[in-house]
């Protein structure tokens, strides 16, 4: 995808071979800054303080965490070290499993002396591999957005959070078929939940949506019932930090309210899901660990000022708690369809089965 006529993924590894570089993006709508990551440490730090998330960007950055690791220590200590570490930085995407459990694997039978260079090449090879799961995923989807409309009529979507290139490699899960859509001149609008408490919808979509030149609103999380009352949303589309094997989709906070919503008004309810994704070792959501993060994102908020200054406010009252739970789960039944790399399914085992058969239990 392009910030002002530049093409850019959200990770890549630096012109010195070793050195790690990302998308800051704490900073962003306001700033676009490039971070440079250099230790495991600095890894882990990024997928903890959110410089880097959405799931499959967490997968990308914990290989490459992996990789800076054995490049400065490629031993059997070090590798389980840093494993442990990268692991503990978020709990409820599982991507971050998926791509640590994928490197250990690679690299613990392995002479220690082609650690480095095994860790690097692999961890590359996840970004290249989540960039084409993710144009696969807006081919499919792109599919569906046809038979919602006939040709010529704009048509509206709705999102939550942020599940765009900033959340993946590149392309995006939920927001690839709209860019695809976009880019094949369908008249395409988005509804951007603004998504508190961090705001991912209307500091980041928003600002990747407004990059690209696909038309857009940021919303009021609690305006989508009103619109999709009014016949306003033609379709909902998000991400997915984790889906069980039956189907229930973990994603962030509010995105079970906007799926009750939708069920309520006959609006389709999508979620873009790469294979990493997917848990198969969970069958009910109720089984997923939800995150709670820092009450500091409920009680505060960052913005700019008319002077240009990026500052960050109270708004409760000195000494109210908060609590922030990031992640909730909608149910399979409110899901409309399961949008992946291989084609579309229902949210069922069956579904997910008749496009991943080799993950069919023994009989």
């Amino acid at each position: 995808m392009k910030v002002d006529g530049t093409p850019y993924r959200t990770i890549w590894l630096g012109s010195d071979g070793t050195t790690v570089q990302a998308i800051d993006q704490t900073l962003l709508p306001h700033r676009f800054v490039i971070r440079d990551f250099r230790t495991v440490e600095d890894a882990e730090k990024a997928i903890r303080t959110m410089i880097v998330r959405g799931a499959p960007l967490i997968g990308a950055a914990a290989a490459y965490g992996m990789a800076l690791a054995m490049a400065a220590d490629p031993s059997d200590p070090n590798l389980t070290r840093a494993y442990d570490a990268l692991l503990a930085a978020r709990p409820t995407a599982v991507n971050l499993r998926w791509a640590l459990d994928d490197l250990r694997a690679l690299l613990a039978p392995m002479p220690q002396a082609r650690r480095r260079e095994a860790a690097y090449r692999r961890a590359a090879e996840i970004c290249d591999e989540d960039a084409e799961i993710c144009r696969r995923i807006g081919e499919n989807g792109l599919a569906e957005i046809k038979r919602l409309k006939p040709r010529g009529e704009r048509i509206n979507a709705l999102t939550h959070c942020n599940a765009g290139w900033l959340a993946t490699v590149d392309w995006g899960t939920a927001l690839s078929p709209i860019y695809q859509a976009h880019n094949a001149g369908i008249p395409i609008h988005v509804w951007v939940d603004e998504t508190r408490p961090r705001n991912q919808g209307a500091s980041l979509t928003a600002w990747e949506l407004a990059k690209h030149g696909v038309p857009h609103t940021v919303i009021a999380d609690n305006a989508g019932g009103h619109l999709m009352q009014r016949g306003q949303v033609d379709f909902c589309i998000v991400g997915t930090d984790r889906t069980t094997r039956r189907g229930d989709v973990c994603n962030k906070i509010g995105t079970y309210l906007k799926a009750l919503a939708a069920h309520d008004n006959g609006v389709p309810f999508y979620v873009g899901l790469p294979y990493p994704s997917i848990d198969w070792t969970i069958e009910d959501g109720a089984s997923i660990p939800i995150e709670e993060r820092h009450a500091h994102e409920v009680s505060r908020l960052s913005g700019r000022t008319d002077r240009g200054e990026v500052v960050t406010i109270d708004v409760l009252p000195e000494g109210s708690p908060a609590a922030n739970p990031a992640f909730d789960v909608t149910p399979a039944r409110l899901v409309t369809a399961l949008i992946t790399e291989r084609g579309v399914c229902a949210a069922s085992e069956a579904g997910l089965i008749s496009l991943y058969p080799e993950r069919a239990k023994a009989a």
